[in-house]
């Protein structure tokens, strides 16, 4: 992972307080991950939706910038996603894939799993600034 892609990643604070982490961001792909914690529950506590999809937006805007040298030079214009399971503890990997590299969009896609279960998928599409 280039150091700007590492920057980029590491400088949200929204990204710290959910307490994501980069593992990978190159080449248009990105791997993070995401421990689960009280801070992140829902109601009935499991993993917030809002913090999964927070999970996944930061990993396809990561795949997205690897593809500019770790700069911000996209955007989300919308999203997707499905959610497929609840998660109650441990640890979630996304990873996120550019499907289409456009001059103007970007469409990205990206999946949650927890070991082997798919947790969520989604598809975007981001906007090239």
């Amino acid at each position: 992972m280039s150091r700007q892609v590492e920057a980029v990643g590491s400088s949200s604070a929204f990204g710290r307080l959910l307490g994501l982490e980069i593992i990978k961001a190159e080449a248009g792909e990105a791997l993070l991950r995401l421990r689960m914690h009280e801070g992140l529950s829902n109601v009935r506590g499991m993993l917030h939706g809002g913090a999964l999809f927070s999970l996944i937006d930061t990993a396809m805007g990561q795949a997205s910038h690897s593809l500019f040298g770790g700069e911000a030079a996209a955007v989300t214009l919308e999203s997707k996603i499905n959610y497929i399971r609840g998660v109650s503890e441990g640890e979630v990997l996304c990873r996120a894939w550019v499907v289409h590299a456009g001059k103007r969009t970007q469409v990205i896609e990206a999946e949650v799993h927890q070991g082997d279960k798919l947790i969520a998928k989604a598809q975007s599409t981001f906007a090239v600034l």
